[in-house]
């Protein structure tokens, strides 16, 4: 089975596949895989999505020339559609569940340098102040915890465990951080949220372009003030 934090590299990697080419993910296409990730849509509905959208693409292409597909939010529909052939099929049977050692990549030590790195980024900044530094200190506290825990691989339940936590913690930096944010720079990224998502407004429920739109501000947000995401669906596979 999967790694439960392998659901963002498997994407992008069937996403570059298909198109025959490395196309790195835009800012848009990583808020899009976010959304379908919190709706708990399956790993296996997203890759059976991008091959149905990307099997209808080639049939169609093979009648007339078409334009090349440049974004990962082109699959929208199709994912969705897999999504929920997936459940229908999966209605009514029992599921299973294991409790399996997360891959190599995530050791104890490589977690609290992920936590305490992005600690030190949120005590450099300006920007809601109070907020990030409250923050740092949690995530050294999670640090500590990671480093006294006693096997040398840690396990999926507590790596999920930890990732609540840090979506909690996420959740309210980005609060803190839009209120302190000047309008004018809110504005000018909710236009650009708009503009990127223009050419994909009809493969798309309004419901999911709202939440795309809010995934895209608050990452540009970071971006913008130089903060790093705390998820450890982020951290470093060095």
């Amino acid at each position: 089975m999967l790694n439960y934090f392998n659901y963002f590299t498997e994407i992008e990697e069937r996403f570059q596949q298909r198109r025959g080419s490395i196309l790195l993910l835009s800012t848009l296409d990583w808020a899009l895989i976010e959304t379908w990730r919190d709706a708990g849509i399956p790993l296996e509905a997203v890759l059976r999505g991008i091959d149905n959208a990307f099997d209808k693409y080639e049939t169609r292409q093979k009648r007339g020339r078409m334009r090349r597909v440049n974004g990962l939010a082109w699959c929208a529909q199709a994912v969705m559609e897999a999504s929920e052939e997936l459940r229908e099929a999966a209605a009514g049977t029992a599921q299973t569940s294991a409790a399996a050692q997360i891959e190599s990549g995530f050791e104890h030590e490589r977690v609290a340098s992920h936590l305490e790195s992005a600690a030190e980024a949120l005590d450099a900044t300006t920007i809601a102040h109070d907020a990030c530094t409250a923050t740092a200190v949690r995530l050294r506290e999670l640090a500590g915890e990671a480093r006294a825990a006693k096997s040398s691989v840690t396990p999926a339940a507590e790596m999920e465990s930890f990732e609540r936590i840090l979506t909690v913690l996420e959740e309210k930096l980005f609060a803190a951080l839009t209120a302190a944010a000047p309008e004018d720079l809110l504005v000018g990224l909710k236009e650009h949220a708009a503009r990127e998502l223009a050419p994909y407004r009809s493969r798309m429920g309004a419901v999911q372009l709202r939440q795309v739109e809010h995934q895209f501000v608050q990452k540009q947000l970071l971006v913008h003030y130089s903060l790093p995401r705390l998820s450890l669906f982020y951290m470093s596979q060095q």
